[in-house]
């Protein structure tokens, strides 16, 4: 691979961008697509394919037999709330693969004592997530049922288009928080991509069992392509 190659894949890596690194079997020659450049690419259905799949591979095209290196960034859910749920969501959560992030500037509850071996940010999202930006390999899940704390993490998600926005709370809860993003002024199909109340509906009761919930369901989203069908 040319330098100029790999600067610009190490470039969108860092900025947790996709990318796929087409190499053309017969000549050797290489380019680079960026994710935001597949839709005018001529190799566009079956870049779309790769991506969907984050899986590298061989190929056929009208130019032939060409290997499509692909670079997905690492899947992460970001949790805000450092809650009951949070602390069997997150081991769990990382066994599945995951990058795992608490936020919670409630320091009281946001203690490595009660989150060992996981990112902790005990400050509140807005200054998380300025640090690390929401993109849409990441998964949002809000558990504090505070407002001041859920509200402005799901409006960086929703802008954000990460992959999976859940949000704890009864029907009655999530209809005002409803009320809340139209008033931010967020369409009702935004809104819609909001998974309230929270989780596959498996009659989770207990901490642990609502944790397994919401893993199966951001896992469902992640992988919608690949369900079967009913």
């Amino acid at each position: 691979m040319k330098l100029p190659l790999l600067a610009a894949l190490n470039q969108e890596r860092a900025a947790r961008r996709a990318a796929i690194l087409v190499t053309h079997l017969a000549t050797g020659e290489q380019r680079l697509v960026r994710e935001g450049e597949i839709d005018a690419d001529p190799l566009a259905d079956a870049l779309h394919d790769a991506l969907r799949k984050g899986k590298s591979g061989i190929v056929e095209t009208p130019e032939g037999e060409v290997f499509l290196g692909v670079q997905v960034p690492p899947t992460r859910i970001l949790v805000v709330g450092a809650v009951h749920i949070s602390q069997a969501l997150a081991p769990m959560a990382k066994i599945a693969g995951f990058d795992v992030t608490i936020v919670d500037p409630r320091t009281a509850f946001a203690t490595p004592e009660r989150f060992p071996n996981v990112e902790l940010l005990d400050v509140w999202p807005d200054e998380a997530l300025a640090a690390r930006p929401l993109d849409r390999y990441t998964a949002l899940v809000a558990l504090t049922h505070d407002p001041k704390i859920d509200d402005p993490a799901l409006t960086a998600g929703l802008n954000a288009e990460c992959f999976y926005i859940g949000a704890l709370g009864s029907k009655k809860t999530h209809a005002r928080r409803v009320e809340r993003l139209r008033e931010a002024g967020f369409e009702e199909a935004a809104i819609a991509r909001i998974h309230a109340p929270i989780g596959l509906d498996i009659g989770a009761v207990s901490p642990a069992e609502i944790a397994v919930s919401v893993l199966g369901e951001i896992v469902g989203q992640l992988r919608r392509d690949r369900r079967r069908a009913p």
